[in-house]
């Protein structure tokens, strides 16, 4: 039976540290407009549709940057290409501090963003490739935990920016973490001997014509979208709907956040444990009800609660859908890891959306609560018609993967 003490004996600990900092850092830097938008706001006047657009650029170009990153790390290797990411997240980072000077340049900065949310197809590959296939879940759910980068941003961005009183400086400062990061990553992170041969163009076609993939690709984008998209665009919400001050709102988004964010790993040893199909269908139906109960737009204290427990089934649903991708596509796992990656961003940046449409058309948040839940009811009827295949081809007693 497996025990920690195995799991810390069976891997590489530099290079799992290595790909938790590097995802913790790119992270904080991909939500960062996300905290800092009410701010931003005092500078430019954006209609309610303008500002979920804003949230959600960011999401948008890391969903594309994730295919290429995820080809990349089984061509070049995870260490080589999170290298890359760093260097290439430095460059909006220092576009939005200098040369920022109208709306149409911060949407090019927000894009640009999405370059450090790409490195989700290349962290995470780094940690599980060091892991047997009984580990994965936890392996991979450390990696992952570095989505708990967010609450760097929604802790201190707005706190920066008041301080200064300039939120561009706040995008100057993060090039100090980040290449702190770099360097830390270069000096301990090694890519595992078991790397698989290079992908070519034609594996993609190979598994986006299987099944499975897509089903992982709407599973994702109902967690993970469902979490960065909460992330980014709940300081909005709790100044628009409640009222409170950017420092205010982004402090209680933090609250949500790290529910979100530590239980990841959480998501992803209880898979280990009880196997991943069972564990999610509990937490896309914890998340449905509290996402039913948001929309009646409770006292804030309630709200908070609410969307508390509703982030951590989300984040904890993060680590339990990457309990079965490696497993289900072991050989193939960097290239999954992109396009499931990207679909969850799909979702990240389509969620902003909804809610800042809808409320833009019916002056409430309501209908954009409602509908969420509705997707993630339906999350659970797909994933309990999904599983009477599964069962038969390659998931073996008590819901855990077994070899294919």
């Amino acid at each position: 039976m497996s025990n920690p003490t195995s799991f810390w004996k069976s891997g590489h600990k530099p290079s799992l540290f290595s790909a938790f900092m590097y995802f913790d850092i790119s992270f904080m830097i991909w939500v960062l407009i996300g905290p800092l938008s009410v701010v931003i706001m005092g500078d430019y006047d954006m209609t309610p549709v303008q500002k979920a657009n804003l949230v959600a650029l960011p999401v948008l170009g890391g969903s594309i940057l994730r295919l290429v990153f995820g080809f990349l790390t089984d061509y070049i290797g995870p260490k080589r290409t999170g290298q890359l990411g760093m260097l290439l997240t430095m460059i909006p980072l220092v576009w939005g501090w200098k040369f920022v000077d109208s709306l149409g340049d911060l949407h090019i900065v927000a894009l640009m963003l999405g370059v450090s949310g790409a490195s989700f197809a290349a962290a995470l590959p780094l940690a599980s490739r060091w892991y047997p296939p009984q580990y994965q879940g936890l392996a991979m759910g450390i990696a992952g935990a570095g989505n708990s980068g967010t609450v760097f941003s929604t802790l201190f961005a707005n706190r920066i920016a008041q301080h200064y009183g300039s939120w561009e400086v706040v995008f100057g400062l993060a090039l100090i973490p980040i290449a702190i990061a770099f360097i830390v990553f270069t000096v301990f992170a090694k890519d595992s001997p078991n790397q698989p041969a290079p992908k070519k163009l034609s594996h993609y076609a190979k598994v986006l014509k299987q099944r499975d993939t897509w089903l992982f690709c709407i599973m994702y984008s109902v967690t993970f979208g469902g979490f960065v998209g909460l992330s980014n665009y709940l300081t909005i919400f709790f100044n628009t709907q409640y009222g409170l001050s950017a420092v205010k709102a982004a402090d209680f988004t933090t609250l949500c956040v790290i529910a979100g964010s530590f239980f990841r790993p959480i998501g992803g040893y209880l898979s280990d444990k009880l196997g991943g199909i069972k564990v999610l269908m509990i937490l896309y139906t914890g998340a449905a009800v509290m996402l039913a109960s948001i929309s009646s737009l409770p006292p804030l204290y309630l709200v908070i609660a609410m969307l508390f427990i509703g982030m951590m089934c989300l984040g904890a649903g993060n680590g339990s859908v990457f309990q079965l991708v490696p497993q289900r596509f072991g050989d193939d796992i960097g290239l999954v890891t992109g396009i499931v990656g990207a679909a969850g961003g799909i979702g990240g940046y389509a969620l902003p959306l909804i809610l800042g449409n809808l409320y833009q058309s019916t002056g409430s948040y309501t209908p954009g609560f409602l509908i969420l839940c509705g997707i993630a009811i339906l999350s659970v009827v797909m994933l309990a018609i999904a599983q009477l295949d599964w069962k038969k081809n390659w998931i073996g007693e008590g819901g855990k993967a077994r070899s294919m």
